[in-house]
């Protein structure tokens, strides 16, 4: 029972620490966009580069949450097995 609890309590510290974003964030994209098209448009190539960072940052969420429930998985496979 205490085991449970702890579980759900956790989840919910988890998800309410993600769900939670600095509202600064939403002002920063527009500022990066008109940065890099000036890059390109100057003959730089730094912001050839945005969109590998863009997608760096989008699968680093996926992989930390695929790990932490392959951990899970494995954990709660053997609690079974004994």
């Amino acid at each position: 029972m205490k085991k449970r609890v702890f579980n759900f309590l956790s989840l919910l510290i988890l998800s309410l620490t993600l769900s939670i974003t600095p509202v600064d964030t939403n002002a920063q994209c527009p500022m990066c966009r008109m940065s890099a098209e000036n890059n390109l448009k100057d003959g730089g190539s730094t912001g050839k580069g945005l969109n590998k960072g863009i997608l760096y940052m989008l699968a680093m969420p996926y992989i930390l949450v695929g790990t932490i429930g392959i951990i899970w998985y494995r954990n709660r496979k053997k609690e079974e097995e004994l």
